[in-house]
């Protein structure tokens, strides 16, 4: 995926850059990973060193999609579309985490846009899921915008804050790709 600026909905968007993702930008993932409100937000153990977030994405598969979002040169999101293997290589998996400080000015949209056209338009993905915790509550608006229903709730799914929290299960399916005859 090529360095592009997307065509902003609002004017706070109008800063937001998505890119691919490059190894120097482990330093700043491994930041975001570390703060309050995305290790609270996401599903991820937070506090990633270096070594373990360069380590990831190393393993990642060769279809697999990770993007950066930055705003004025600053990484502030990082977002994937970890592409399964063969009997489910027509679905993906999502993850995302946005810097504390970013929340609410489309960083999360910007960055779901960007996969999202890219699963339709270049990967032909059908199906992609998502977990992400039930009270987060803007996170499951941002993803009910782009197409993704409820398939079910886990009850006590992941330990947050020392408690067990309830997560939903989350999917975005699309018809197959159409074919053009020369």
């Amino acid at each position: 995926m090529s360095e592009a600026t997307l065509k902003p909905r609002r004017e706070s968007e109008s800063r937001i850059t998505v890119r691919a993702f490059e190894p120097s930008d482990v330093t700043a993932l491994a930041e975001i990973m570390s703060l309050p409100g995305v290790r609270r937000g996401t599903l991820s153990v937070g506090y990633r060193s270096i070594e373990q977030l360069t380590a990831w994405h190393e393993k990642r598969g060769k279809n697999d999609v990770t993007v950066c979002a930055c705003v004025d040169g600053k990484v502030v999101g990082h977002a994937s579309l970890e592409v399964f293997r063969p009997s489910r290589a027509h679905g993906a998996c999502l993850g995302m985490a946005v810097h504390d400080e970013y929340h609410g000015l489309g960083v999360g949209t910007a960055m779901l846009r960007a996969l999202t056209d890219c699963a339709d338009a270049a990967l032909g993905l059908r199906r992609i899921e998502l977990t992400v915790f039930a009270d987060n509550a803007r996170a499951v608006a941002l993803y009910r915008h782009f197409g993704f229903v409820e398939e079910g709730r886990s009850r006590g799914f992941a330990m947050r804050d020392g408690v067990l929290a309830d997560a939903l299960h989350m999917a975005r399916l699309r018809e197959a790709p159409r074919f053009e005859a020369n």
